[in-house]
């Protein structure tokens, strides 16, 4: 148990993120990068949930004209949140990945 604390006690000596001030910029451009990446990626599977959603409303709309509308539209909105969250991770990949080479 002893050895634990220790073990415990010396990793919360180690500083886990560079200081902005001191270090090369590499450190704080990966860690907004993977921030983003991570925000991207939560909303491009809700764009496919939302997408998924759609489906299921067409299934089941019966021939009904407004339901199927309803459905189709869901449907667009998702593939149109899919496409968006997929450029901005292009996007933002990029920029970052540019300015912090330099």
């Amino acid at each position: 148990m002893k050895d634990i604390i220790t073990t415990f006690a010396m990793d919360l000596e180690k500083p886990t993120i560079n200081p902005v001030a001191g270090g090369t910029g590499e450190d704080l451009g990966n860690n907004v990068q993977n921030i983003v990446n991570v925000i991207i990626g939560v909303l491009g599977i809700i764009a496919v949930v939302v997408i998924i959603y759609g489906g299921v409303q067409y299934m089941t709309s019966a021939g009904d004209a407004g339901k199927v509308k309803k459905a189709k539209d869901t449907i667009l909105y998702g593939v149109i949140g899919l496409s968006i969250s997929v450029l901005a991770f292009a996007i933002v990949n990029f920029i970052i990945g540019n300015i912090a080479n330099k």
